[in-house]
């Protein structure tokens, strides 16, 4: 079983991501199969470093109706699965004003749930409308440059 369970796309619009980790999560059996039946949203979650641990907060993995008496807590904080050596690398990378550390992706690996986390700083509205007009341009080229070999393949 591999691929993406849920992207946050409102992170790569609203931050810079200037490195990538991945990470386990600690579940509970009723959220694997949450997931699995596709009730995860990783939209806003984000992650803080507590303690010496890092935690993964709002993420949104809504109740599975199948479950027994037991059910868990839908935006519960959720423990993150990294050696000591990558807490700290992500502590220090955190530290730097206006950095954040944004979760981008639910994914399978094998048959266990990853998170991919970014190390993120915040982009600027003139920021995000270069990006738009960046996206325009490349859009627009493409259907020339389709345009352009479709005439020429006539």
């Amino acid at each position: 079983m591999a691929g993406d369970i849920s992207v946050n796309r409102k992170a790569l619009r609203d931050y810079h991501i200037l490195d990538r980790f991945e990470a386990g999560i600690e579940l509970k059996g009723t959220e694997v199969k949450a997931i699995r039946a596709g009730l995860a949203n990783v939209s806003n979650a984000f992650a803080r470093i507590e303690g010496n641990e890092a935690w993964l907060f709002d993420l949104d993995i809504q109740g599975y109706d199948k479950a027994s008496y037991e059910q868990h807590v839908p935006k519960r904080r959720r423990k993150l699965l990294l050696h000591r050596q990558e807490i700290d690398k992500l502590f220090g990378k955190i530290q730097v004003a206006g950095h954040s550390l944004i979760a981008l992706r639910l994914y399978w690996k094998e048959h266990r749930v990853k998170v991919e986390l970014g190390v993120g700083k915040g982009k600027l509205a003139h920021d995000k409308r270069e990006d738009m007009k960046e996206k325009v341009e490349t859009r627009e080229a493409a259907r020339a440059m389709a345009d352009f070999n479709k005439r020429r393949n006539k």
